[in-house]
C-alpha cells in the first residue's frame, strides 16, 4: 500500500503488462479541468463511467476491465454504475482508503425512499472495489445509504463503507468484501445478497442490530457470512451508554439468514445476540449461527434458544470457496488477490 503513490504515475503501463491487452484504464483527479480534453482522463468519477472507451473482448469473447484510477482526494458525487456497464473496478491511488472519499448526505426523507438514497449504486455485474472510502454523511437517524449494491461477483477489498442507519444495502447476488471497514448503527448491513464477510472490521457507531438480511424462501441461497471479522463499537466499557446493545441481527424476512464464524464479539453485544421482531414464527424460519467466537460479547450461554451453534461440517459450508462458488465455480478469494 505504501508504494502505491509512489508508483502512481507508472501504474497504468505496469498494471496493464499484468493484466488482459483488452482493459481499459481511465483516470480521475481534480486537476482535469474538463473532461473533454481526453477519452481517458476526467474530473469525476460518474464522468468516467459514462465516457470511458468501451470494452473489447477476446477471441473468445472474454471482456477486458475498466480501472477507474481516482486521485486522492473528496469527491461530493452520486453514483450509478448500470447494468450495462459490468466489470467496472473503482481504484483508490492513495495510501489508505481514507484518502479516496465518495461521499454525499441524502436521507430516505429527502430522497422519497431509503432505495434511493445511495450514494453509490452497483447494477453491473463484476463489480471491484480497492483501496477506497464510500460515504452517506447524513445523520438525522432516517435511513441514509451509503453504498447499494446490486452485483453478481462483487468484491470490496481494503474499503471502507460509512454510514448511520441502513449504510450498506447487500441486496443481490454474490458479493465479497476483504479486510473492509463497515460502519453503521441501525440494520446497517441489511438485503439479500449471498455475501462473506472476510477478515473485516464492523464497527457500530450507535445501538441497534448489525445485520437485517432478507432470505424470502428456504431455496434461496443468500445469506450473511463473517469470517475472521472484528465486530467493535463507540464506547465499550462497562459505564458506557452503549454497555450490550449491539445485537448481530433480525430478520427482515422470515427467512434470514446470518452466521459468525471466529469472530471477535465486544462486551457491548447483547446476550441474547438475536432477535426475532417481535414475531415468534420467524424463530422457526430464520437461520443464525455461531461458531468459535471469542471476545467478551461470544459468550453462548445467554443466547436466544433458537440460533444454532455450528459443526465443523457446517462452518466449511459458509467458506468462501464454497458458499459463493455457484455454478460458474467462481474464486472470490483468487480475483481479490489480483486487486493491486
Amino acid at each position: 500500500m505504501l508504494t502505491r503513490l509512489l508508483l502512481a504515475v507508472f501504474l497504468i503501463p505496469i498494471f496493464a503488462d499484468a493484466q488482459s491487452s483488452f482493459d481499459v484504464y481511465v483516470r480521475v483527479s481534480a486537476d482535469v479541468k474538463t473532461g473533454i480534453e481526453s477519452k481517458t482522463e476526467f474530473p469525476t468519477i460518474q464522468m468516467a463511467l459514462d465516457h470511458h472507451p468501451f470494452l473489447r473482448a477476446d477471441a473468445s469473447g472474454q471482456q477486458g476491465r475498466v480501472y477507474i484510477q481516482i486521485a486522492p482526494g473528496i469527491y461530493n458525487e452520486r453514483l450509478v454504475i448500470t447494468q450495462n456497464h459490468p466489470r467496472i473496478v473503482l481504484i483508490g491511488m492513495g495510501k489508505s482508503p481514507a484518502d479516496v472519499v465518495i461521499t454525499n448526505s441524502l436521507n430516505a426523507v429527502e430522497a422519497g425512499g431509503t432505495f434511493v438514497s445511495q450514494t453509490v449504486e452497483v447494477n453491473g455485474s463484476d463489480f471491484e472495489a480497492d483501496n477506497i472510502t464510500i460515504a452517506n454523511s447524513d445523520k438525522s437517524g432516517e435511513p441514509a445509504v451509503a453504498l447499494a449494491i446490486r452485483s453478481d461477483r462483487a468484491i470490496l477489498k481494503h474499503c471502507r463503507i460509512l454510514g448511520h442507519r441502513h449504510a450498506l444495502f447487500a441486496d443481490y447476488g454474490r458479493q465479497y468484501y476483504f479486510d473492509t471497514y463497515i460502519e453503521g448503527d441501525v440494520h446497517f448491513i441489511f438485503g439479500n445478497a449471498t455475501a462473506v464477510f472476510d477478515h473485516s472490521e464492523i464497527h457500530s457507531n450507535g445501538a441497534g442490530f448489525i445485520t437485517s438480511q432478507s432470505r424470502t424462501s428456504p431455496d434461496q441461497t443468500s445469506g450473511y457470512v463473517f469470517l475472521g471479522c472484528r465486530v467493535t463499537s463507540s464506547g465499550g466499557d462497562a459505564k458506557s451508554k452503549m454497555m450490550q446493545t449491539v445485537g448481530l441481527g433480525d430478520p427482515w424476512r422470515p427467512y434470514s439468514r446470518v452466521v459468525f464464524i471466529r469472530t471477535e464479539l465486544p462486551e457491548t453485544v447483547i446476550p441474547a445476540g438475536w432477535w426475532d421482531r417481535g414475531d415468534p414464527a420467524n424463530q422457526t424460519t430464520a437461520y443464525y449461527g455461531e461458531a468459535e467466537n471469542k471476545g467478551a460479547g461470544a459468550d453462548f450461554s445467554a443466547r436466544v434458544s433458537w440460533v444454532h451453534q455450528l459443526t465443523l461440517d457446517q462452518e466449511k459450508s459458509y467458506l468462501p470457496e464454497v458458499f459463493l462458488r455457484g455454478s460458474d465455480h467462481w474464486d472470490a478469494k483468487a480475483e481479490a488477490e489480483r486487486l493491486p
